[in-house]
């Protein structure tokens, strides 16, 4: 047995898809077995809508997956909060929480992405809050202000400030954020997640290093994205 074949069949899956893939699962099965029973001559009719349900949870489930991920990170790096293709790197006024200037660095999840998001450097969590909105599609700019979002803060060891914003897309309808004010927080830890398509934004002071460039393919927990 090749190593990806031994990846699939212990596939870990995250604890917010289980009752997803627990309820899809049982209406596919139900749905199968209603056609079967009341069909039983649509033969391949039946075998159609039985191979297209398995590859529709199959997908569902490999969407929650949890990627082992091994990192090693010197102090003052920042890692990629999420997985996905790096679409906006540019210095903007952010006006939630700083309401000054900051280089901001949006990372967009396509639904074939891993959709955990990390924290990204270790602290302290500030300021956490969620906003209600609407669903545009994530990769446009005003996702950032106008789509459902939730707004995470932490204060690093030597005192700089990164601001993390989890995005709907328009898929994507529910976000799951851990962090909590006044939580220490260790880089690496899970912040948490956004269910089907999304983005995340980071906000950096104006004297990080970025490394990374536009449309640039990141692992979030693994890519380096700056230094401060």
């Amino acid at each position: 047995m090749d190593d990806n074949a031994k990846k699939l069949i212990w596939l870990k899956i995250h604890r917010e898809g289980l009752k997803i893939i627990g309820f899809s699962g049982l209406f596919l099965l139900l749905l199968n077995f209603l056609m079967h029973y009341l069909f039983p001559e649509w033969y391949w009719i039946n075998l159609f809508i039985s191979i297209i349900s398995l590859l529709l949870w199959a997908i569902i489930i490999f969407f929650f997956r949890v990627p082992k991920r091994d990192f090693f990170c010197e102090h003052g790096q920042i890692l990629a909060p999420a997985d996905g293709k790096v679409v906006v790197i540019e210095k903007t006024f952010e006006k939630e929480y700083f309401n000054d200037e900051r280089i901001q660095i949006s990372i967009f999840m396509s639904p074939l992405n891993v959709h955990i998001n990390w924290i990204p450097v270790n602290g302290t969590i500030l300021y956490s809050q969620y906003h209600p909105g609407t669903y545009v599609v994530a990769w446009k700019p005003k996702a950032s202000e106008e789509n459902e979002r939730f707004t995470t803060v932490v204060k690093t060891y030597n005192n700089e400030e990164i601001l993390i914003r989890q995005i709907a897309g328009k898929l994507a309808r529910r976000i799951v954020t851990y962090a909590l004010p006044e939580m220490e927080c260790i880089q690496g830890q899970q912040l948490g997640f956004i269910k089907f398509g999304s983005r995340v934004d980071i906000f950096l002071p104006l004297n990080a290093n970025i490394k990374v460039s536009l449309n640039q393919k990141v692992k979030g927990n693994k890519t380096v994205i700056a230094e401060i």
